[in-house]
C-alpha cells in the first residue's frame, strides 16, 4: 500500500474537514466496494490454483493415490484429502 500525501490529491476545505477527525495520523480509506478484488484475482494465482486442485482431483478420479499426488504437487496428504474433500461438495 501507497501513502500519498492528502495536500497532493485532495481540496483545502477536505483537508480542514478531516483534520478535525484526525491529526497526524494515517487514515485508511478503502476502495470502493465495485472496484474490490478478491484474493488472488489481480495476480492469477487463485486461477492458478483452481487449475491445479483439478488436476489433482482428475488424477485420483484416474486412479493415482493420495500419498503420490503429495508428493508431485509438493503438498501434504492432508492437504490433498482436502481438495477432494471440497471438490464432492462443489
Amino acid at each position: 500500500m501507497e501513502y500519498i500525501n492528502a495536500k497532493s490529491v485532495l481540496p483545502q476545505e477536505l483537508i480542514e474537514e478531516l483534520q478535525r477527525y484526525v491529526q497526524g495520523g494515517y487514515l485508511y480509506i478503502p476502495a470502493a466496494e465495485e472496484r474490490h478484488r478478491c484474493w488472488g484475482e489481480l495476480s492469477g494465482y487463485k486461477e492458478m490454483l483452481r487449475q491445479r486442485n483439478a488436476e489433482i482431483i482428475v488424477e485420483y478420479e484416474n486412479g493415482l493415490a493420495v500419498d503420490y499426488l503429495a508428493e508431485k504437487y509438493h503438498l501434504s496428504e492432508h492437504t490433498i484429502r482436502k481438495i477432494l474433500y471440497q471438490s464432492r461438495g462443489s
